[in-house]
């Protein structure tokens, strides 16, 4: 292609000159804008510095031998102003020596020798303003990436915020699904996945494992729901055939926390809750490491929950005999490092994470959601109680 017949291609580039000879200046503008190239012509290197802090030049061609500065130094310069600049050194054939480790060591991305072959010279810089250009393209495409990567992140999120604002929904769902059929357990689960949480904290257990163990825990009786009310609710002992029965609700659980992908992760702590560090618990009478680290945490504060908490057949017993329990079963029912990370927590903190969710029962009750027509009736007969 011949640079100088095509000079539309070349109006948006600008070319900067520097030279102590204002004769060669001349000339090297008039052939480059010819070809459809705007120059700034420098007779100093000082000169072009200063204009470099106001334009950005896509070449930049200097002569090697000017006073008080070099080609090669002033190159070193304008690189921190410029660095998209593409820089040609434009000199006599003695300093070529100079020139061939100035390219070397990357301040130069050609030579043109003096005096220059006009076709030569327009081909050079039509390369190097093609390169130039392809650099700032590319740095232009690398940050309009960046950006829409940012807003995918962004929107990711902000479905996950979503995503996690519909599961714990969800959650609470199945728990109250699961506290209407058992009322005597009723904010069990939720005081379990407190003391879960605080209890796998204590033994090392970070994010998101630490979600993945307090779901499993809010969620252990799910598979309940599976459980026919005449077992479930039964108040004497169960015969063997309801034991069968109601020692498959983990299994249950765990099948039914399969269906939803964010859940997944928490179901094994569904599956093996029931499982003992000496291998006597159930369904897979897993022993020791073989039982997930959460069903572990989980064994020892479901005691935790069982003994401190009233029944209807008896009070709450105080923190103390779970303590002396824990010690007890330490190496048969629970993980000895699980115990040992409880014993070092403090009883008040156990006490406050019961409060805080005996707080939160009751701010339930008082905002729990009415039908329309209950809500009209007790407007319409106020001081009566409704139905």
């Amino acid at each position: 292609m011949n640079l100088v017949t095509q000079p539309a291609t070349r109006l948006s580039e600008l070319v900067f000159l520097v030279d102590d000879d204002a004769l060669v200046l001349r000339a090297l503008s008039r052939v480059l804008e010819s070809a459809g190239f705007t120059t700034r012509c420098f007779l100093s290197p000082d000169e072009a510095l200063k204009g470099l802090a106001r334009e950005s030049p896509s070449v930049i061609i200097s002569d090697y031998m000017m006073p008080g500065m070099d080609g090669i130094s002033f190159f070193k310069a304008a690189r921190g102003l410029a660095p998209g600049a593409v820089r040609i050194l434009c000199t006599a054939a003695e300093d070529f020596q100079v020139a061939l480790e100035a390219v070397n060591s990357g301040e130069v991305y050609r030579i043109i020798a003096k005096p220059w072959h006009q076709q030569e010279l327009l081909a050079t810089i039509g390369h190097a303003s093609e390169s130039s250009r392809l650099k700032r393209e590319n740095e232009r495409l690398t940050l309009e990436v960046q950006r829409q990567n940012l807003q995918l992140r962004e929107l990711n999120h902000g479905l996950e915020e979503m995503v996690r604002a519909r599961t714990q929904a969800l959650l609470e769902g199945l728990i109250s699904a699961l506290d209407y059929r058992d009322a005597e357990t009723q904010w069990h689960s939720r005081r379990v996945s407190l003391y879960a949480r605080r209890l796998a904290q204590a033994i090392g257990i970070g994010e998101p494992d630490l979600t993945f163990v307090e779901h499993g825990a809010l969620l252990h009786d799910i598979g309940k729901i599976g459980v026919r009310d005449s077992v479930l609710l039964k108040p004497g002992p169960l015969s063997p055939e309801e034991w069968v029965e109601m020692k498959r609700h983990p299994e249950l659980g765990w099948s039914l926390l399969q269906r939803v992908d964010y859940l997944r992760p928490s179901a094994r702590v569904v599956l093996e809750h029931h499982e003992k560090w000496d291998g006597t618990g159930y369904p897979g009478q897993l022993r020791g490491e073989e039982i997930v680290i959460g069903a572990r945490v989980f064994a020892l504060v479901d005691t935790l929950d069982a003994i401190t908490s009233d029944r209807p057949y008896r009070k709450g017993r105080p923190f103390s005999v779970v303590v002396e329990e824990a010690r007890r079963c330490r190496g048969t029912q629970f993980d000895p490092e699980v115990v040992d990370a409880f014993l070092a927590i403090p009883e008040e903190e156990w006490e406050r994470i019961r409060l805080d969710v005996e707080t939160v029962a009751v701010l339930s009750a008082e905002l729990a959601e009415r039908p329309p027509g209950h809500r009209a009736r007790a407007a319409a007969e106020p001081g009566q109680q409704a139905p």
